[in-house]
């Protein structure tokens, strides 16, 4: 987000921006509801990193040309700066998403190809249009790199939260959240809704998405566990919506399963 000076951890090689924003006090009842429920600021901001083994499967990858493409990947995303890291086990291949870049490499860093202004190449696409693997890149990266870090997210510099009209599903009431996006974040659109449960937990997700040119997700967040303190959705099942948020059942667009999770630690 801000420029800083960069080191890298000798532990794990992920690099530590240095003087960067500390998530503060959320700015909304709801918010820090949310927050709350999740696992707190305090104990988010001794997060560096979290790094989820996960199965990313669904119809959309399947328009798009990738099929199982990432059936299974290590992603570690950072809560510091926009950045997020896909590994292929077996494959000898990293995918590094930055919101102006992507890189795709071996292991020891070797560069396999590369694309500056990545969000670009979008430009004229149609729905059946097949991607890259730097496409698929940058999708994940946008998409993932949010979801693994909401809602402490919100509390960031130049997020703006308001609490909208609560909605009613399947007998139980949730608090929305309207969150807009500051620029310098690239994320699915600029405006989305957290879907939040009487626990302060998140049920869904509202978006459209940009690089899809508006396609609507409603993304359902289930399965919780506790993982060091902080509480992480594990289960995500994405599909589109018509009108006032109208479910559309099929096709399921992106199935998101999380297995083993490792929070990497501030030092």
């Amino acid at each position: 987000m801000k420029a800083a000076t960069m080191v890298f951890d000798p532990t794990d090689s992920l690099p530590i921006k240095q003087g960067v924003h500390v998530n503060q006090a959320a700015k909304s009842d709801l918010l820090n509801l949310a927050v709350k429920a999740h696992g707190g600021l305090d104990r988010w901001n001794k997060v560096r990193a979290i790094k989820v083994a996960a199965s990313i499967t669904g119809a959309i990858w399947f328009v798009k040309g990738k099929g199982d493409f990432l059936k299974n990947v290590v992603l570690t995303a950072e809560t510091r700066n926009e950045r997020l890291t896909v590994d292929f086990p077996g494959q000898d291949k990293r995918a590094v998403f930055e919101p102006d870049r992507i890189v795709i490499e071996n292991v020891d860093g070797t560069l396999i190809e590369a694309r500056d202004n990545p969000e670009k190449s979008f430009e004229g696409q149609q729905r059946e249009t097949p991607w890259d693997d730097i496409h698929v890149a940058y999708f994940v990266g946008e998409a993932l790199w949010t979801y693994l870090n909401t809602p402490f997210l919100y509390t960031h510099d130049g997020f703006v939260a308001e609490e909208i009209s609560s909605i009613q599903v399947e007998g139980e009431t949730w608090r929305r959240l309207k969150v807009t996006f500051p620029d310098s974040v690239k994320s699915h659109s600029k405006v989305q809704i957290s879907c939040f449960g009487p626990d302060g937990l998140l049920r869904r997700h509202d978006y459209t998405v940009d690089i899809l040119g508006g396609a609507t997700g409603l993304n359902y967040a289930s399965d919780y566990r506790d993982v060091d303190g902080i509480i992480v959705p594990t289960r995500r099942r994405v599909y589109a919506y018509e009108g006032d948020y109208q479910l559309v059942k099929e096709p399921l667009l992106v199935a998101i399963n999380m297995g083993e999770i490792t929070l990497l630690q501030a030092s």
